[in-house]
């Protein structure tokens, strides 16, 4: 069995290019911008083996058209799945394409005002830049996978309860360190 949580792989970028080139593709039309998010984001932080993305709207009317257009390229809107301010979509099956097929992703839309896209974002970045947090989060989650006997559902539960504290701490953080320096 391949463990949950792999070494960094040096490929997670090009793999987010790739599938970041084929959403700006799909979605041409539309006013957004896609980030990276998550482990594999992080430079030498060990991982589960697939790309979080996030695809940033504006406008809220565009939310509309981003679902439609993901939609037509096999896509199922599963909701927010318990969290606000993040929409997850997920392949049908219903047809075949070699990037979005060969490229393990979770693919979440979030509007730019959105709390969760901040905590991805800030969390991500933080994570970059702190050596220190970075190697406290990296023994979190393979602690969490231990744990969890490598199930991904149970590993799921575990680090909802464990790492995303440590995560929500980032990003309190990080939101009051912008907040001191827009005051000064």
């Amino acid at each position: 069995m391949q463990p949950l949580i792999v070494d960094y792989n040096d490929e997670w970028p090009k793999r987010f290019d790739k599938l970041k080139s084929k959403f700006s593709e799909i979605l041409s039309h539309i006013d957004i911008e896609i980030e990276h998010v998550g482990s594999t984001a992080v430079p030498g932080l060990p991982a589960k083996d697939l790309i979080d993305i996030d695809i940033i709207y504006k406008n809220h009317e565009d939310f509309k058209n981003i679902k439609l257009n993901l939609e037509d390229e096999a896509y199922v809107h599963n909701g927010n799945q318990g969290i606000e301010g993040r929409e997850v979509f997920k392949r049908s099956g219903k047809s075949y394409d070699a990037i979005l097929d060969n490229l393990r992703h979770h693919l979440y839309v979030c509007h730019f005002e959105s709390n969760e896209l901040q905590r991805h974002i800030l969390s991500r970045n933080f994570l970059i830049k702190n050596e220190i947090a970075r190697k406290c989060y990296r023994d979190m989650k393979y602690a969490c996978a231990k744990e969890a006997n490598q199930d991904k559902r149970l590993y799921a539960e575990i680090k909802q309860n464990k790492v995303n504290n440590f995560i929500n701490y980032i990003f309190e953080l990080e939101k009051n360190q912008i907040s001191e320096i827009k005051n000064e």
